[in-house]
């Protein structure tokens, strides 16, 4: 068999759905009063009382102070996580979006909070800045990706929460708070992850960087290998991830460094998209307890690529395949162990999934409830499951591997944790519960999942 390029090895049905590269998503749009609403992958659904869509702060504040009720703030349906449902309202910011301000002596810029990620690289781009960092998704609001402590690669980088300077927050009340590091510590670093259970934030503002440019370089080796190595790998290029292929030895590895070199980054030619989609089909059909060695020949020809571009594009992907998604992230030394077990229970169990995994470090922050919050870095690892297959049978045989490591959920990916076992990874867990309660002494920005987060009652 010819050689495989990381473009054909994509363009499969099954891996397509990690990197985007097939399938065609529309974009969810607010409905009338008594629509039903989904997220992304279509796993979580609710029926909402209504709707309010502002289209300034002020008329949301006015809004929040006049009515009763429960609300549930909503951006890219992104989380597979209850986090939206609620019989009350849902708060829709699309119309609070853009770029509102910015400083070019401190490469700080201000974005209303409905802002979709993949809406702020190229305003960004022509006021010389680009973000730090980025997650490897740009569909979700800025506000539900912050909000959520979502996250991208790097040692050396924080999630996208850790970079917020200043944010803006209007509580049930209608209240409005201006909340920086300086200003109000203790609400700023609640509100840089509330989960939307503070209030509705509706401006952050970022700290970014100079403009620049990304050369993201892919191979497969050996899982073994790269994981013994993994550290030098992380310590030594800006961004450094695997994906390791389930049922197989070998692992997919990208390394991203910043470059002066000519942007390179070919669109997909069709012959990339069609054809290769069979050689995947015949050996999912094959028992995945006998499956290793195909995936092992197939990985084995994936050649070495590399792309060139502005960094939002290198660091972001278009992800329309849906799926859905549990991610924890353990402590920086449980990481290699943590992953190793969860490969083998998935072949030591046969389990009957395709999609990769995905590996990679974050570094620590001064948030309340980030994955990484507090004294260590963390490594993330993900596991996914594309939308149409049930996912509760392997992610039920995983989660219990996670915990076992130290693990603390991403908030927005699904998870089974409540406030007993969350008090005890997170040490400023009840400080946040206390703010939580000053600002919603009501309780009407909780639905059913944030009451058994928090352990509240009713």
């Amino acid at each position: 068999m010819r050689n495989v390029t990381r473009r054909k090895f994509l363009a499969s049905s099954v891996l397509a759905a990690l990197y985007g590269v097939s399938g065609a998503g529309a974009a969810q749009r607010p409905g009338q009063q008594a629509t039903p609403w989904r997220n992304w992958s279509g796993s979580v659904v609710a029926n909402p009382a209504g709707r309010f869509s502002p289209s300034s702060e002020h008329q949301l504040a006015d809004f929040l102070a006049s009515t009763h009720g429960q609300l549930r703030p909503v951006g890219a349906g992104h989380s597979f996580t209850p986090l939206v449902p609620t019989e009350g309202h849902l708060l829709v910011l699309d119309q609070l979006t853009g770029l509102l301000s910015y400083d070019s002596s401190a490469n700080t810029a201000c974005f209303a909070a409905g802002t979709r990620l993949s809406d702020m690289g190229a305003p960004l781009a022509r006021i010389g800045q680009a973000a730090i960092n980025l997650p490897d998704i740009d569909r979700q609001t800025l506000a539900g990706a912050t909000s959520t402590a979502t996250h991208g690669t790097g040692i050396d980088f924080k999630c996208l929460s850790g970079y917020v300077t200043e944010l803006r927050l209007i509580t049930p009340s209608g209240e409005v708070h201006d909340l920086t590091n300086s200003s109000e510590p203790g609400m700023f670093d609640a509100a840089r992850v509330g989960l939307g259970a503070l209030g509705i934030v509706t401006r952050i503002t970022m700290q970014n960087t100079a403009r620049y440019r990304l050369k993201q370089t892919t191979w497969v080796d050996k899982t073994s290998d790269l994981l013994k190595d993994f550290d030098r790998q992380a310590s030594t290029h800006r961004h450094f991830e695997l994906f390791p292929l389930v049922h197989s030895e070998y692992s997919m590895a990208l390394a991203t460094d910043e470059t002066d070199e000519p942007i390179n980054n070919p669109p997909q030619s069709p012959e990339e998209e069609a054809g290769f989609d069979l050689i995947m089909q015949g050996w999912m059909k094959v028992p995945p307890g006998v499956r290793g060695p195909l995936v092992n020949a197939l990985a084995e020809q994936i050649e070495p690529s590399e792309r060139v571009d502005e960094s939002y594009k290198i660091l972001t992907n278009v992800r329309n395949t849906r799926f859905n998604e549990m991610e924890y992230s353990v402590p920086l030394h449980n990481g290699a162990a943590c992953l190793q077990e969860i490969l083998e229970t998935i072949k030591e169990q046969k389990i009957d999934v395709v999609f990769p995994l995905e590996y990679r470090y974050v570094s620590r922050d001064d948030t309340m409830l980030s994955m990484s919050s507090g004294d260590e870095d963390h490594a993330a690892i993900s596991v996914h499951r594309v939308a149409p297959e049930d996912y509760r049978p392997y992610f039920d045989v995983i989660e219990p591997i996670f915990w076992k490591y130290g693990g603390r959920p991403h908030w927005g990916k699904i998870h089974h944790l409540g406030a007993l076992q969350l008090s005890q990874l997170y040490p400023r867990f009840e400080e946040f519960r206390s703010i939580r309660q000053q600002l919603d002494p009501q309780g009407r920005m909780l639905n059913a999942h944030l009451r058994k987060i928090f352990g509240v009652d009713g």
